[in-house]
Protein backbone atom coordinates (compact mmCIF):
# COMPACT_ATOMS: atom_id res chain seq x y z
CA UNK A 1 0.00 0.00 0.00
CA UNK A 2 1.35 3.14 -1.13
CA UNK A 3 1.36 6.01 1.56
CA UNK A 4 0.69 10.19 0.17
CA UNK A 5 2.54 12.32 1.73
CA UNK A 6 2.04 15.87 0.99
CA UNK A 7 5.01 17.91 0.54
CA UNK A 8 5.72 22.04 0.91
CA UNK A 9 6.98 23.48 -2.73
CA UNK A 10 10.36 23.99 -3.17
CA UNK A 11 11.22 20.18 -1.94
CA UNK A 12 11.47 18.83 -5.32
CA UNK A 13 14.65 16.37 -4.03
CA UNK A 14 12.42 15.41 -0.59
CA UNK A 15 10.26 14.54 -3.65
CA UNK A 16 12.10 12.65 -5.50
CA UNK A 17 13.41 10.63 -2.68
CA UNK A 18 10.36 9.78 -1.53
CA UNK A 19 9.51 8.83 -4.86
CA UNK A 20 12.28 6.60 -5.16
CA UNK A 21 11.00 5.22 -1.58
CA UNK A 22 7.64 4.33 -2.39
CA UNK A 23 5.53 6.78 -1.60
CA UNK A 24 3.22 8.89 -3.42
CA UNK A 25 3.34 12.87 -2.76
CA UNK A 26 0.95 15.80 -3.79
CA UNK A 27 1.92 19.37 -3.45
CA UNK A 28 0.79 21.98 -0.69
CA UNK A 29 -0.26 25.15 -2.84
CA UNK A 30 -1.29 26.72 0.80
CA UNK A 31 -4.17 25.06 1.58
CA UNK A 32 -4.47 22.25 4.25
CA UNK A 33 -4.03 18.79 3.10
CA UNK A 34 -6.42 16.10 3.29
CA UNK A 35 -6.19 12.52 2.52
CA UNK A 36 -2.62 12.29 3.53
CA UNK A 37 -0.30 10.23 6.15
CA UNK A 38 2.17 13.11 6.98
CA UNK A 39 3.41 16.61 5.83
CA UNK A 40 6.86 18.06 4.85
CA UNK A 41 7.33 21.17 5.71
CA UNK A 42 10.36 23.68 4.87
CA UNK A 43 10.30 25.23 7.75
CA UNK A 44 9.00 24.11 11.47
CA UNK A 45 5.71 24.57 12.77
CA UNK A 46 2.52 24.33 11.51
CA UNK A 47 1.89 28.04 10.82
CA UNK A 48 1.72 27.78 7.00
CA UNK A 49 -1.85 26.68 7.76
CA UNK A 50 -3.12 28.86 10.56
CA UNK A 51 -4.32 28.56 13.93
CA UNK A 52 -7.53 26.51 12.43
CA UNK A 53 -5.34 23.38 11.47
CA UNK A 54 -5.55 20.88 13.99
CA UNK A 55 -3.41 18.50 12.07
CA UNK A 56 -3.35 14.62 13.76
CA UNK A 57 -0.42 13.73 11.15
CA UNK A 58 3.08 13.84 11.42
CA UNK A 59 4.38 17.15 10.76
CA UNK A 60 8.08 16.92 9.27
CA UNK A 61 10.69 19.85 9.06
CA UNK A 62 13.32 19.71 6.33
CA UNK A 63 15.10 22.39 7.57
CA UNK A 64 18.68 20.71 8.59
CA UNK A 65 17.76 17.05 7.15
CA UNK A 66 18.31 15.58 3.90
CA UNK A 67 15.90 13.91 1.76
CA UNK A 68 16.96 10.66 2.93
CA UNK A 69 16.62 11.56 6.13
CA UNK A 70 13.14 12.78 5.90
CA UNK A 71 12.34 9.02 3.99
CA UNK A 72 14.02 7.42 7.03
CA UNK A 73 12.00 9.43 9.97
CA UNK A 74 8.80 8.96 7.41
CA UNK A 75 9.02 4.86 7.20
CA UNK A 76 9.72 4.86 10.86
CA UNK A 77 6.66 6.77 11.62
CA UNK A 78 3.82 5.35 9.24
CA UNK A 79 4.69 1.83 10.10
Amino acid sequence: MYKKIAVEDGLSNVRQALHAAGFQTTGLEGQTPYNVQALVIAASGTELFGQEANLKIPVISAAGRTAEEIVEILRDRLQ
